[in-house]
């Protein structure tokens, strides 16, 4: 059994767990995807498929062959090697929390 993806105009729409015999026998486009894959690492150490695990909502980029969340601020850009977004600003790494601010875009402490 694997993960798949279907595919609506790009978007993935459904996520299933099935056979492959199974996906051969749907309509329209099925994509597998990888529950261990996370920022184009396998969790596990195997081979990471299509950068992340796909999930409702999601794009998939058939020229990169890859799934990836919608953009959470026009700010941020798409890392290609990872196909996860990152701000211009590295999070802070001093234990607090922090949440971003697109107004000034940085990060401002949560208190």
């Amino acid at each position: 059994m694997a993960h798949y993806a279907k595919i609506e105009d790009g978007v993935v729409t459904n996520v299933i767990v099935a056979e492959q015999d199974f996906i051969d026998t749907q309509e329209g486009t099925w994509v597998q995807t990888s529950y261990n894959t996370l920022g184009n690492v396998h969790s596990l150490g195997g081979t990471s498929l299509r950068k992340n695990f796909a999930g409702i909502g999601m794009t998939y980029d058939s020229t990169r062959d890859a799934f990836y969340a919608p953009k959470p601020y026009p700010s941020w850009g798409l890392n290609n090697d990872t196909c996860l977004w990152e701000s211009s600003v590295a999070y802070p790494d001093d234990g607090k929390i922090y949440t971003w601010n697109e107004a000034t875009t940085s990060w401002d402490e949560v208190s």
